[in-house]
């Protein structure tokens, strides 16, 4: 007994025709397309309008040789070619294809985009959509800033508008590392910051399946040792101490303390507001607001010194502000005239004042990891473990308190034949306390 076994073939077609129903007032009709894929058809417009006595629905194409009739023919071939690749393309992704499919990858719609510059914009174009709800303007520029690099960089590099991202290679980062280390001479902050954000839209790609892996995995910006990043006990007590003249100076540096004691960043700062102020039923302090830059929850309770400053400038408030903050670039300048007039010869940055926080005024006091963390609104706790990194000054003053439980709990005896006193379990047991 035999078994006939008839092969299923898929049938592509592309036609075209002239929508006599919709005539414009020129007289012109719209040609449209109809994609037909297995008996299926998809209908689409091919944005051409014609003369209807010339078209011939026979060949599907406008008659005679004008220059006219060339032209559209040309661009109706070429529609056609199009068409008839993105058909390829989704035959080979996927076993099922149907016309619509076809259209929509036409149309752009659910078309992945598969080339880097291609993908950064339309990154760019959904995260522009989202600032003012959970994201900055300030991260958005960045985005562009990154973006037009990489365009110059391909320009300058590889003499190409664009590339595909399946191109990309491990010596691609390091090139781009380079050309912005040494042609357009940033310093390695900001080449890391830059680097950061391309890997984003690498990322991207790879969660939309058009790369297997992140050909950027193992890159590691060249980064320069990391200075302290907060102010020493004796720098912030000089900085608090040191009398001042200027009533603007004295409202940057009450500005850069209460930070100092709350964590709270410049931004949102300035976006405080008597609302974010509550008394909880034991008679505390609280600061409840969310960060503008990452939208988390910030929860910190007030101490003294914090509250003495909302009280002094209480009277001045001419809003629901808080405090009557001044221009970023002022309050910088201003600050660093306090620092020079207490001693301090480093740079002090405002942002300095969030990492006082985190190091001097929490964590070197004991201050539960997990109780900063939550303060300071940080997403995840590895963010708050870079503020515990210990100073000298903290390693020595709990040398010395270790030195100081050890008095007399252990002796080293010259006489070989005497015996060595040692650490009872009672002697642990006091060191523990």
């Amino acid at each position: 007994m035999s078994t006939n076994k008839t092969k299923r073939y898929s049938t592509f077609a592309v036609i075209f025709y002239i929508n006599k129903n919709k005539v414009k007032k020129n007289g012109l009709c719209p040609i449209m397309g109809r994609i037909s894929v297995n008996a299926e058809i998809a209908q689409f417009s091919a944005k051409i309008d014609v003369e209807p006595t010339l078209w011939d629905a026979k060949t599907y194409r406008l008659k005679g040789k004008s220059r006219e009739a060339v032209q559209t023919n040309r661009e109706l071939d070429k529609l056609t070619d199009v068409i008839g690749k993105y058909h390829s393309e989704l035959l080979q992704q996927q076993s099922y294809v149907t016309a619509e499919l076809v259209k929509n990858m036409l149309l752009g719609i659910g078309r992945k985009k598969d080339s880097l510059l291609s993908l950064f914009a339309e990154h760019n174009e959904e995260y522009a959509q989202k600032v003012g709800v959970n994201r900055t303007k300030g991260t958005y520029k960045h985005y562009l800033l990154v973006y037009s690099h990489i365009q110059q960089f391909l320009q300058s590099q590889y003499n190409m508008e664009d590339i595909p991202l399946k191109q990309l290679t491990y010596s691609f980062i390091e090139q781009f590392d380079f050309y912005l280390r040494v042609e357009k001479h940033h310093s390695p902050n900001t080449i890391g910051g830059y680097t950061i954000l391309l890997k984003k839209i690498i990322h991207r790609a790879v969660n939309q399946g058009t790369l297997l892996r992140d050909p950027f995995a193992d890159y590691r910006p060249e980064q320069p040792p990391k200075k302290c990043r907060h102010m020493t006990a004796d720098e912030l007590e000089r900085f608090m101490t040191t009398p001042i003249a200027s009533k603007s100076l004295r409202h940057t540096r009450d500005m850069f303390v209460f930070s100092t004691f709350t964590g709270i960043s410049y931004i949102d700062l300035c976006n405080l507001s008597l609302s974010n102020v509550n008394k909880a039923g034991n008679g505390t302090m609280w600061i409840h607001f969310k960060r503008q830059k990452t939208g988390s929850e910030c929860h910190i309770r007030l101490l003294d010194i914090p509250k003495q400053i909302i009280e002094k400038y209480k009277s001045e408030r001419k809003s629901d502000k808080i405090f009557n903050m001044v221009g970023y670039s002022s309050l910088a300048e201003n600050l660093k005239k306090v620092a020079k007039l207490c001693g301090i010869e480093r740079n002090i940055t405002y942002h300095m004042a969030r990492h006082n926080f985190g190091t001097l005024i929490t964590l070197s006091q004991d201050v539960p990891l997990e109780t900063v963390s939550r303060m300071m609104g940080h997403l995840g706790i590895k963010t708050t473990q870079l503020y515990a990194k210990l100073t000298n000054q903290k390693i020595n003053e709990d040398m010395k308190l270790l030195s100081s439980n050890m008095a007399d709990k252990f002796n080293i005896y010259e006489n070989k034949q005497m015996p060595i006193k040692v650490c009872t379990a009672k002697s642990f047991k006091h060191l523990k306390k």
